[in-house]
C-alpha cells in the first residue's frame, strides 16, 4: 500500500512539474527561434528581411502545405556523405552566406513554386535543370561555383556548399537535383560533403511560422 501512495505521489509531482514547465513555456514574451532569440536581421542575395516566427496566436499553416494528401516520404538520408539538417542549422548557414560567398542557399524547386512562396535569401536553382549534361553543367557554373575547363571536365575545386531545400518530407525535387536525375549534382561528380539537405523544406518551415515571402505570403 505504501509503494502505491508513493507511485500516486511521483506521478502528481511529475505532471506538477510537467505543467509548471508548460505554463511557463506558455508565457514567454514571444516565440523563440532559439533560446532567448526573438528575430534576425538579415541581408541575403540582396534581400533585406527580418527572419522570426510569426507570434500571432490566429496564425495557421499556409494552405500550401495544410494537407497530408502529398507524394512518397524522402529518405532522411540521401546519401552517406550528404548532410541532412533541420532548422537551426538551415539558419546558420543563411547567416553565414551573408558573408561567405562560398555558401549557396538553394530552393531546388520549379519557378512557379519558388515565385509563390520562398524562403526569403534564396537563389532559384530548379531540380529541372539537371535532365540534361549542358543545362546542369550550365546550372553549376552559373550559381554554384563550378568551372567547365576547355577539355570538357569539370572542376569543383570552388564548388558552393549547397544548402538546398523543396516542398518538404515528400517532395522529391531536392532529391532529384542532388541524385536521382540522370546529370544530378552527384552523377556530374559534385562533392557530396557541399552537400546539405533540408528535408522539412516548405512544410516544415511554414509549420514554424518562420519569415516567407512570394506571391502567397500573407
Amino acid at each position: 500500500m505504501k509503494k502505491v501512495k508513493s507511485l500516486l505521489v511521483s506521478t502528481a509531482l511529475l505532471a506538477s512539474c510537467v505543467t509548471s514547465a508548460l505554463a511557463s513555456e506558455g508565457s514567454s514574451k514571444f516565440v523563440p527561434i532559439s533560446k532567448g532569440v526573438k528575430s534576425i536581421e538579415m541581408n541575403l542575395n540582396g534581400e533585406k528581411f527580418t527572419l522570426m516566427r510569426n507570434q500571432s496566436k490566429s496564425s495557421k499553416v499556409s494552405a500550401l502545405y495544410e494537407t497530408t494528401f502529398r507524394g512518397t516520404p524522402q529518405p532522411i538520408k540521401l546519401t552517406e556523405k550528404v548532410e541532412t539538417v533541420g532548422e537551426i542549422e538551415f539558419i546558420e548557414f543563411m547567416k553565414k552566406a551573408q558573408t561567405d560567398e562560398s555558401i549557396a542557399i538553394v530552393d531546388s524547386r520549379k519557378p512557379g513554386w519558388y515565385a509563390k512562396l520562398r524562403i526569403p535569401g534564396a537563389i532559384n536553382v530548379p531540380f529541372t535543370g539537371f535532365s540534361t549534361k549542358e543545362s546542369s553543367i550550365e546550372a553549376m557554373e552559373d550559381d554554384l561555383g563550378v568551372v567547365e575547363k576547355e577539355d570538357g571536365t569539370l572542376d569543383f575545386s570552388k564548388a558552393k556548399t549547397v544548402v538546398a531545400y523543396c516542398n518538404g518530407y515528400w517532395c522529391g525535387q531536392t532529391p532529384g537535383m542532388v541524385k536521382n536525375a540522370e546529370y544530378s549534382l552527384l552523377n556530374m561528380g559534385y562533392p557530396a560533403e557541399k552537400i546539405k539537405y533540408y528535408r522539412g523544406g516548405m512544410q516544415a518551415w511554414t509549420s514554424l511560422g518562420f519569415t516567407v515571402v512570394g506571391e502567397a505570403a500573407k
